[in-house]
């Protein structure tokens, strides 16, 4: 029971830093078409 625990909570931490790459790659991908966007003005 104690290995399932520690391998859930290992798993939680893996998808926890996944999704905070997400975030960065998505804020930065965005943040890179306004800034295109907005010199093609």
């Amino acid at each position: 029971m104690q290995t399932i625990t520690h391998g859930a909570r290992g798993l939680q931490l893996i998808w926890r830093l996944n999704t905070d790459r997400l975030l960065f790659v998505g804020t930065l991908g965005a943040a890179l078409m306004i800034g295109a966007a907005l010199s093609s003005l």
